[in-house]
């Protein structure tokens, strides 16, 4: 050992007695100076007068807009420079000679080289360090976990490259083809991941081979054992072959046949404790977050921790489908990435992938004109791919029916018999999130929630896309929190067909026709007997809907309410929670405390009989602003602007329900849950895309607060975790001009006047 660090300390003052180590120690610390310090810039911006909505750490370490990131890019090239003249130094001035010589092993020479570069690692990650020591000081319950990860992940890249660098130092004898051949290993090492994806033999191995975003996931606050792993199989490996080369040169006769037999040998033994690292029995995670945010939230591990041990995810790919790249060979490995959250906890999960082509089915679109296979081959052709490896119509329907989705890029989970289907979505993200994945699962182990649509009396259509129709929040497959993606099976109830049993929710979208007398009666047996019930009406289907609310003690009052702002028309009201509704789930309290609204318009006032309650305990869920709003009573309002207070006819200016929760107990075991809201455009299609300036409009979210109480918290699923804790920036923008003065010019100041001192030392000896 005392041999391995005394050649450690002569390598690092070889290092520090050459300008470029220092200069390359400045030139990181004002980068990363200037990229900490811009962060922080932001965060006092965005701070005000209140807390940050999210981790201080996390902000400024992870993710594309934190420093280390961009630091491992320039690390890339730095590294090379140091590493150049490890061996090839001693080549090129003969000192290696001696090396031969003397009575040190080869395995000491690299451990000590290797060391050197280790150490002076450090001397880069203290910089790193010296912002987590003040951001320890000015932020209250600093989130440390995720800052270290990611610095540890940063410092195993810099070693790894150093293990490269110091290999390829000893081929040479000339320091700048040393530094060249690095950097082109650590491009190759960064590019092998996307070769040979299209083989099923070479996919794994060469994407398990690449260096290509194995500190992510540490910077981002999971620590991976199959990255740990990774990182010092590659270290070994480089530092071996460069221990071989070194020991070739002491021998006489050196065979060159020998040695690539040695080198291929060291390699094999490389891949083959690459994959048993990678079987994922072997495997940990460790979350060093401190909310949890790297790894599954409590609710989803909940789910998959019930699901059996045996799961399969097939994915199905239409070669016609604009999302068919997606699923193709050469991104399935990345695609596979998307469920590693999941796997470490289900390691036999098994993932299949399916070919086929077909027509898609697009919603309110022609379909395609021609024949699908010539297509198919066309495009097929383009790609280089061959048309046999793709299922025809007539095949892929053998297997299964994907006709109700629109034979879409589609995955199916299942287990057990049970399967969910889980898709890609018409949004900037496209691929489903934690909460969608695990609605999935949870379809496997929980029955799904049922929403039974009331139909034939001219309600609002979940099935069309008219402006007032509602098929973009209950059947849209493409919209990611529809019902049928949140974990709801949705029945339509014909005319003549009876009610369900109490059990699912009973839908009544504002119908423009009477409903029959033996429909209204089967609907009061419904609700006497327990039934849960969504009920949305307007003005002009007030009256088809009074004789069901009046038997729950509700009555929805004449008019309109009207809300003049001189921007919007006059019956454009925007509604917030309420405190009570506040207190029945978390959707509608986050709408109260972030100051959201819903917006209706053309809505009726609604108000709860105190005295003949039906036995109902009633909680107003949405109400109109403090002021500026009455009920007109108008039987033909003016439309647009021009609304007028008449208070001879009774209007009057207030506050107003809009939506209302009644609940009462059936038995010990079950409480009836019914919500009554005075319109039916805020849910629509035309409604939930209403972008209105100045108005923080959420209405979606009205819908998913709805429906998870109607629930009991059970649809759609809710993925929570612990609110960060270091939100606090306690620094002012007065400030900054010193911190930026200290980390930007005063500490690379000391380095470099420590260099001048160090190189001027060694000039004077």
């Amino acid at each position: 050992m005392r041999k391995i660090l005394k050649i450690a300390l002569r390598e690092l003052s070889t290092l520090f007695y050459s300008p470029v180590a220092w200069l390359l120690l400045v030139i990181f610390a004002i980068q990363a100076s200037m990229l900490f310090t811009g962060i922080l810039d932001i965060m006092i911006q965005q701070q005000f007068s209140r807390p940050l909505w999210y981790s201080i750490a996390s902000g400024i370490f992870t993710g594309s807009t934190g420093i280390l990131l961009p630091l491992q890019g320039y690390l890339y090239l730095y590294i090379p420079l140091l590493t150049m003249g490890l061996i090839s130094r001693e080549r090129g001035s003969g000192t290696i000679k001696l090396l031969y010589s003397s009575p040190v092993t080869t395995f000491q020479v690299v451990a000590g080289k290797f060391l050197s570069m280790m150490l002076y690692g450090l001397a880069l990650i203290s910089v790193l360090l010296l912002f987590l020591l003040f951001l320890s000081w000015r932020v209250p319950h600093l989130d440390a976990g995720i800052a270290l990860s990611g610095i540890a992940g940063t410092y195993l890249l810099i070693l790894t490259y150093a293990a490269i660098g110091l290999y390829l130092s000893s081929l040479t004898s000339y320091q700048i083809v040393a530094a060249v051949g690095t950097l082109a290993v650590l491009a190759l090492l960064n590019r092998v991941g996307t070769m040979g994806q299209h083989v099923d033999f070479l996919r794994d191995i060469t994407y398990w081979l690449s260096l290509r975003g194995r500190a992510e996931e540490m910077v981002g606050g999971l620590v991976r054992g199959e990255d740990i792993y990774y990182f010092i199989l590659v270290i070994a490996l480089f530092c071996t072959l460069a221990a071989l080369k070194i020991a070739s040169g002491k021998r006489r006769d050196p065979s060159a046949t020998r040695l690539v037999a040695r080198h291929m040998a060291v390699i094999g033994l490389f891949l083959v404790a690459g994959y048993i690292t990678s079987i994922p029995r072997l495997l940990f995670f460790i979350d060093a977050t401190a909310t949890g945010s790297s790894t599954l939230a409590p609710a989803s591990q909940e789910i998959i921790q019930a699901l059996p041990d045996e799961l399969t995810i097939t994915t199905y790919v239409n070669l016609l489908d604009e999302n068919f790249q997606e699923g193709m060979p050469e991104n399935r490995n990345h695609d596979k990435r998307r469920f590693n959250r999941y796997t470490r906890f289900k390691p036999a999960t098994r993932l299949r992938y399916v070919y086929y082509y077909a027509d898609p089915i697009l919603p309110g679109e022609p379909p395609p004109t021609g024949n699908a296979r010539e297509r198919a081959q066309k495009r097929a052709g383009n790609l280089e791919l061959a048309i046999e490896r793709f299922l025809s119509p007539e095949e892929i329907s053998r297997e299964i029916d994907l006709s109700t989705e629109g034979y879409r890029f589609t995955r199916v989970i299942e287990s057990q018999g049970k399967s969910a289907f889980l898709r890609l979505y018409a949004d900037g993200e496209k691929h489903p999130r934690e909460q969608q994945i695990s609605t999935a699962f949870k379809r496997l182990v929980t029955p799904p929630a049922r929403a039974y649509f009331l139909s034939g009396h001219g309600e609002r259509d979940s099935r069309k896309l008219g402006d007032g129709d509602y098929y973009t929040f209950v059947n849209s497959r493409s919209f990611r929190y529809s019902l049928v993606n949140s974990g709801f099976d949705v029945i339509d109830i014909l005319p003549g067909e009876s009610l369900p049993e109490p059990g699912g929710i009973l839908v009544i979208a504002s119908p423009r026709l009477p409903l029959p007398a033996d429909e209204l009666q089967a609907i009061a047996r419904y609700l006497d007997n327990g039934g849960d019930m969504l009920l949305v009406a307007d003005p002009d289907t007030r009256n088809h809907v009074s004789p069901i609310v009046s038997n729950l003690g509700v009555t929805l009052l004449p008019g309109t309410l009207v809300s003049p702002s001189g921007v919007f028309d006059d019956n454009v009201v925007p509604c917030r929670p309420t405190a009570g509704a506040a207190r029945l789930n978390s959707t509608f309290r986050a709408i109260a405390d972030q100051q959201q609204e819903i917006v209706m318009q053309g809505a009726l006032a609604i108000i709860h009989d105190t005295l003949d309650n039906k036995g109902y305990r009633a909680t107003p869920l949405l109400q109109t602003r403090d002021t500026g709003c009455w009920n007109d009573l108008d039987a033909c309002p003016p439309p647009g602007r021009g609304a007028i207070l008449d208070s001879l006819a009774g209007e009057r200016e207030g506050i107003y329900t809009t939506a209302i929760a009644l609940a009462r107990s059936i038995d010990d075991n079950r409480e009836q849950r019914i919500i009554i809201a005075g319109d039916a455009d805020c849910i629509s299609n035309a409604g939930l895309q209403a972008q209105r300036p100045g108005i923080r409009s959420v209405n979606f979210s009205l819908i998913t607060a709805a429906f998870r109480w109607l629930t009991r918290d059970e649809f759609p699923l809710i993925i929570s975790r612990p609110q960060p804790s270091d939100t606090l920036l306690q620094l002012t923008r007065e400030e900054m001009p010193c911190v930026k003065t200290l980390f930007s010019i005063i500490i690379p100041a000391i380095i470099a006047i420590a260099g001048a001192c160090c190189l001027f030392r060694r000039k004077k000896r």
